[in-house]
């Protein structure tokens, strides 16, 4: 082999050992782009849905750690059943003892009459129209009840 050749030989094994050997630089944005999402939309006013579907995946989602970041939106008719239900209200503290994050949405609970009630809950209530279309936008897996 001709000394120019082996002259290519090492900068060849050199750039792969170089390629291997550097650790990947991965910016704060890039790993939150790459944590799993959820976030679940809860309309439904039927206890059934609530207790039997709901509420039951939502928390073991987070327990389990199928998710990184487990959201809850109560949102529309489930806004009352919550208020009105005591053993569902049991089951939301636990969930945000348990770090699901629990939002719900303003004009419905105001429609409604509820909002001081989901707030006394640990519930943070405002406006979702903008936060669920960024949920929407930035690779949240949105399951709705």
């Amino acid at each position: 082999m001709k000394l120019k050749d082996l002259s290519s030989l090492r900068v060849i094994i050199i750039s792969c050992i170089l390629m291997i050997a550097l650790p990947v630089v991965v910016t704060a944005q890039e790993m939150e782009s790459k944590k799993e999402k959820l976030a679940v939309l809860w309309v439904s006013g039927d206890r059934d849905v609530a207790e039997k579907s709901c509420l039951m995946y939502t928390h073991a989602a987070k327990r389990n750690g199928w998710f990184d970041e487990v959201v809850l939106i109560v949102w529309g008719s489930s806004s009352r059943l919550l208020a009105e239900d005591e053993a569902l209200q049991e089951k939301i503290k636990a969930m945000i003892e348990d770090g699901v994050i629990l939002e719900a949405c303003v004009a419905c609970s105001n429609m409604l009459g509820v909002t001081e009630d989901l707030r006394k809950l640990g519930i943070d209530v405002k406006g979702m129209g903008v936060p669920l279309t960024d949920y929407l936008k930035s690779g949240y897996h949105v399951l709705t009840y």
